[in-house]
C-alpha cells in the first residue's frame, strides 16, 4: 500500500510540474473526460479478493484462523477462507476433477507434482533462511525443483509416560522384545493402565503406523534419498510390500501379537484421536504412538503432564533392524498452478512466514522452526528429542501414491484388527495391491 501511494503522489507531482510548464489552462480549455473542471473522476472501486485455504491439519484450525484473522486485517482487498477436511488427501482429488480448487494448500502429494497441479516455488526469496536439511526434503526428486516450503520440523515417535516407566523400574527400549516386555510388565503391575492406547477410528492415525514402522524398514535399508525414489517410482523389488517376512507382514504380525497379548486398548477401532490424547495426559494410558503435533494438546489437558512426558524412537520391529524416529519436515504448504490469484497467494504464503508468526506458530505446536531466523521456545522434550534422533534411525514421511493416503492405509489396518485378513500375508498382499493400484492410476 505504501508503494501505491507513492507512485500516486509522483504522479500527482509529475502533472504539477507539466501543468507549471504549460503555464496550465483556462476554465475554458477543453475537458477531455467530460466532468467538470476541478473535480476528480470516481472509480470502481476494487473487487476483493477470496483466497482459499484448503488444509487437512487439524491441530492448528484455531491457530490459523487467528492468523488469517491477521492477514485478512493488514491486507483490505484480500480475503482469505480456510477450509479444514479431515480426509484432506482424498478430498482434493475431488477438488481437482471438479475444478473448485484451492489457491493455497497443506496437501502436496508426487503424483500432483508430476502433473504439474502446484506452483513452481524454487525462486522464491525465503529459501536462504531454510534449513538445508527441509529444503532438501521439500525438493522434487525428479525435477530438482521446490513445489512446497515447510515451516517447521517434526518428530514422530513412542511418547511414554515417565512416572510409570520409572516407578516399575523400565528401560527405554529399542528392541521388539523390549518394548513388548514393557507393554506386558503394565499390564501385569498396573491394570488399570492401558499399556499402548491406539485411536484406530481415526484412520490417519493407523497409517501413521505402517508409514513409520513399516515403511520405516524400508526407509533405513534404501537411505533417504534412494527410499523416496523407490516409493515414488514404485520399485517393487526394493519395496517388497507382498514378501513373505517383509516390512507389510512383519508389521501385521506385530500389531496382531499385541491385540492378542492384550496389550493394547480393547476399543482400539472405536477409540478416537481425542480419547488418546485423554487417556495419556490423565495417565490412564501408558504409551502412544505420535507425532511433536500432539503435545500442545496434551498440556491443555494436563499442563503439569510435561514434567512425565518421555519420548523415544519405535522399536525396530523386524531382527537386524535398527529402531527409527521420523525427523522430516512438517506443515508443508503449496500454491496451486490453476489458482486464479498467484500473486496474492504468495502474499499470504510470505505472510505466513515472517519470523513473528513462525515463531508464533511453533511455540503454538510444540515444534521445532525450519527457519534459521526464528528462535522459538517450542517445547519441553527438546532434550529427549536429540537422543531420540541419535539413537534412531531418522526417517522421513513417505512419498505415497495420490490415491492410497494414509487414512487409506489406516482403514486397511482397521481391517486387519477386525479379523477381516486370514494370515499377516494376506494383508501384505493385499496392501501391496492397493498401493500398485493407485500408483498405476496417476501413471497410465
Amino acid at each position: 500500500m505504501r508503494k501505491k501511494k507513492l507512485g500516486l503522489l509522483l504522479t500527482g507531482v509529475m502533472m504539477v510540474g507539466l501543468l507549471a510548464g504549460c503555464g496550465g489552462k483556462s476554465a475554458d480549455s477543453p475537458n477531455p473526460s467530460g466532468t467538470a473542471a476541478g473535480t476528480v473522476q470516481e472509480t470502481a472501486p476494487k473487487e476483493t479478493v477470496k483466497l482459499k485455504f484448503f488444509t487437512g491439519k487439524v491441530e492448528t484450525v484455531d491457530l490459523m484462523n487467528t492468523l488469517i484473522q491477521k492477514f485478512n486485517s493488514e491486507n483490505p482487498g484480500i480475503e482469505v477462507e480456510q477450509e479444514y477436511q479431515k480426509d484432506a488427501s482424498n478430498v482434493i482429488k475431488v477438488k481437482f476433477a471438479s475444478g473448485d480448487i484451492p489457491d493455497i494448500t497443506t496437501v502436496v502429494e508426487q503424483d500432483y507434482i508430476d502433473q504439474g497441479k502446484y506452483l513452481d516455488l524454487s525462486n522464491e526469496p525465503f529459501w536462504p533462511r531454510v534449513l538445508p536439511a527441509v529444503k532438501e526434503l521439500s525438493t522434487d526428486v525428479k525435477s530438482g525443483k521446490q513445489y512446497q516450503v515447510a515451516t517447521n520440523v517434526t518428530m514422530a515417535g513412542i511418547f511414554y509416560n515417565k512416572k510409570i516407566i520409572q516407578e516399575l523400574g523400565l528401560k527405554e527400549a529399542l528392541t521388539w522384545d523390549e518394548f513388548k516386555a514393557n507393554l506386558q510388565a503394565i499390564k501385569d503391575k498396573k491394570p488399570d493402565v492401558t499399556p499402548l492406547f491406539i485411536a484406530g477410528r481415526d484412520s490417519w492415525t493407523l497409517g501413521h503406523l505402517i508409514e513409520f514402522l513399516a515403511h520405516g524398514i524400508i526407509k533405513q535399508d534404501l537411505g533417504v534419498k534412494s527410499a523416496r525414489e523407490a516409493f515414488i517410482n514404485n520399485e517393487s523389488d526394493k519395496l517388497k510390500f507382498d514378501q513373505a517376512n517383509g516390512p507389510i507382514d512383519t508389521f501385521a504380525k506385530r500389531l496382531l501379537e499385541l491385540q492378542a497379548a492384550g496389550l493394547i486398548n480393547k476399543d482400539a477401532l472405536t477409540a478416537t484421536y481425542d480419547n488418546q490424547k485423554e487417556a495419556f495426559a490423565t495417565g490412564k494410558a501408558a504409551m502412544i504412538s505420535q507425532g511433536m503435533w500432539v503435545v500442545a494438546d496434551l498440556l491443555k489437558i494436563s499442563p503439569d503432564f510435561q514434567n512425565d512426558l518421555g519420548f523415544s524412537p519405535y522399536p525396530s520391529i523386524q531382527d537386524g533392524t535398527k529402531p527409527v524416529v521420523l525427523s522430516a519436515d512438517d506443515s508443508r504448504y503449496a500454491i496451486t498452478a490453476q489458482s486464479k490469484h498467484p500473486e496474492e497467494a504468495k502474499k499470504f504464503l510470505e505472510f505466513l512466514l515472517q519470523p513473528e508468526n513462525l515463531k508464533t506458530y511453533s511455540e503454538f505446536l510444540k515444534s521445532p522452526p525450519a527457519f534459521t531466523d526464528v528462535t522459538a521456545d517450542w517445547g519441553p522434550l527438546k532434550e529427549q528429542a536429540n537422543q531420540a534422533l541419535s539413537s534412531g534411525v531418522n526417517i522421513a514421511f513417505t512419498d505415497s501414491p495420490s490415491g492410497f493416503s494414509g487414512d487409506d492405509a489406516g482403514r486397511m489396518v482397521q481391517e486387519l484388527l477386525a479379523g477381516q485378513y486370514a494370515a499377516s500375508l494376506d494383508f501384505a498382499k493385499a496392501y501391496k495391491d492397493a498401493w500398485d493400484k493407485a500408483w498405476k492410476a496417476t501413471h497410465r
